[in-house]
């Protein structure tokens, strides 16, 4: 039984990367600074992504519980968050 939860520990651990925003796009820091200084809607993609990767992380890392269907719906809101927010970087 002690194998198992080992392995299982491990199989998270893989798939618990950064997303945050500045690691996905490096090479645009000084522009998602400015922008959410001055840009609201901006400002409001950037904490709700943030708050959506977080959550991501906290159940990936096994800090929270939540069921695959969940966790499948955290990411695809990710992918949609950062879409919108990569709107503003081209």
């Amino acid at each position: 039984m002690y194998v198992l939860v080992v392995i299982e520990h491990l199989c998270k651990k893989k798939n618990m990367e950064k997303h945050d925003i500045l690691h996905e796009f490096p090479e645009k820091k000084e522009m998602i600074h400015e922008l959410k200084i001055n840009n609201v809607h901006f400002r409001k993609l950037f904490d709700e992504y943030h708050e959506n990767d977080h959550a991501i992380h906290r159940i990936e890392s096994g800090a929270e519980i939540a069921n695959d269907d969940f966790l499948t719906e955290l990411r695809k809101k990710r992918v949609t968050l950062k879409d919108q927010i990569y709107s503003y970087l081209k």
